[in-house]
């Protein structure tokens, strides 16, 4: 454990522990109506006292902007990573463990999805579904999908071989019982950090999809969606997006930073 106590896992777990209280707390704070509250007269204004990080176009503080905004990110991005590890899990898992043909076949599925790039699987499936937060969890979920099932699959491939496993098989233990007491448990750990780094991307393909009008629609607060609504502000307005890009880089640099320091704790190989 006190390899995670190293610098890099402090600063990691410390900011996503800021961020992670901000998008829980911050809308039993604020009123919902917080992000969305309009003042004509301080269009575009410059951080203030009044307001710290300033205003966007429509003269909506950007500070309650981003903290509200901060909720609608991470939850489509543990969504979505959630529903890859439901998909992926059992499909990984199997393949590894029976491998043979039944690997195969399921093995070719999972190339047929990772031909193609994940953000631009994720951008055709939610063009098909249509933009709202719901398809936008779909659309990443089964974007990140074969990753993980790849991922799965490997580690589960190694375990099977290992001697305990072959001992259950030849006590008689049955091939499902096998996989839940003695591969699954193996695995985890892979599993956990990979979540962690996905987290990362997924949020990025949530700001990407919303940047492009494919993901959280208006007048919702997303991070990605306050940076669409910035472009055209960029020349005179600035900060309307550097504070959600900010924000995104700091989540996907403190995730980043966790899922490194897991790997290291959890994996016996990197030690």
């Amino acid at each position: 454990m006190r390899r995670f106590l190293t610098t890099k896992g402090i600063i990691g777990l410390t900011l996503l522990t800021i961020i992670a209280l901000i998008a829980i707390l911050g809308p039993l704070i604020l009123s919902p109506d917080a992000a969305t509250a309009m003042d004509m007269t301080a269009r575009r204004s410059p951080p203030s006292w009044k307001h710290p990080l300033g205003t966007d176009q429509l003269g909506r503080d950007l500070l309650f902007r981003v903290i509200l905004g901060a909720r609608t990110s991470l939850e489509i991005a543990v969504s979505a990573v959630l529903m890859s590890i439901v998909l992926g899990l059992p499909l990984g898992l199997i393949s590894g463990y029976f491998g043979g043909r039944t690997d195969n076949i399921l093995m070719r599925l999972v190339d047929t999805l990772l031909a193609f790039p994940a953000l631009l699987l994720a951008l055709t499936i939610s063009a098909v579904l249509g933009p709202n937060v719901q398809n936008t969890i779909i659309a990443i979920g089964i974007a990140f999908t074969p990753f993980l099932a790849r991922i799965i699959r490997g580690e589960a491939l190694r375990v099977a071989q290992m001697p305990y496993v072959e001992a259950a098989r030849a006590s008689g233990t049955t091939d499902v019982m096998i996989m839940v007491r003695h591969v699954l448990p193996n695995i985890l750990p892979a599993v956990i950090v990979q979540g962690t780094i996905s987290l990362a991307f997924a949020i990025l393909a949530e700001a990407g999809l919303s940047f492009l009008g494919l993901g959280t629609q208006p007048p919702a607060a997303s991070w990605g969606l306050m940076i669409q609504a910035s472009r055209d502000q960029l020349d005179i307005a600035p900060w309307t997006a550097l504070v959600p890009g900010l924000a995104v880089a700091l989540t996907v640099l403190a995730l980043n930073m966790v899922g490194d320091v897991l790997r290291d704790i959890l994996d016996p190989r990197s030690k």
